[in-house]
């Protein structure tokens, strides 16, 4: 059944990542974690394991998502960041209960308890979102140039000039209709 899903865009941010489980905002919206168990997948597989997740504690992490993905891209465009979705981002960090350990190789990593709960992975992923946004790591938050996506996404290139939130699914979209576009002008002048 979970192969009916579409696969999950993940990056080497936590925070990015979870808005990326909605995709083409301004298209075909392509919604990644449809049912609860959607969500412990994408948990999962994003370091941050529980065992259940109800309907409920769905629409928080929807909530949670949806305020990430507006205090990032205001925070992208330096705008004013949105009263409602720091509310949202700040509560959920202070609800979530995970502990940060060092790794061997000198990096960060999440544990949550035993008997975590989806709020817990909650407050890890808004603890994150506070990071990035307050720029307290070494990169920019940037949107995505697709006309349909408009992700935000944590540039950390040399330049910090990244325009696509993926070169795979973005990126090579607009390079392949960027070749047609040429193909088809290049034919019309040839006639």
């Amino acid at each position: 059944m979970r192969s009916a899903f579409p696969d999950f865009r993940l990056g080497k941010v936590l925070a990015t990542s979870f808005t990326g489980t909605l995709s083409e905002r301004h298209g075909d919206a392509v919604e990644r974690i449809p049912v609860p168990q959607r969500l412990i997948d994408w948990l999962a597989v994003s370091g941050l394991a529980v065992d259940s997740c109800t309907t409920a504690q769905l629409d928080l992490a929807r909530e949670l998502r949806e305020s990430i993905h507006a205090a990032a891209t205001a925070a992208a465009l330096q705008d004013a960041l949105p009263a409602s979705a720091l509310h949202v981002i700040n509560d959920r960090s202070a609800q979530g209960r995970a502990a940060a350990f060092l790794t061997p190789g000198g990096e960060r990593q999440w544990r949550l308890g035993p008997a975590s709960r989806v709020e817990d992975a909650l407050g890890v992923i808004a603890a994150d979102a506070i990071s990035v946004i307050a720029g307290e790591r070494d990169g920019k938050l940037a949107l995505c140039a697709s006309p349909t996506c408009r992700a935000a996404f944590f540039d950390t290139s040399q330049s910090r000039t990244r325009r696509w939130c993926d070169m795979n699914t973005c990126g090579n979209r607009q390079k392949k209709a960027r070749f047609h576009a040429n193909q088809r002008k290049h034919a019309g002048s040839a006639e």
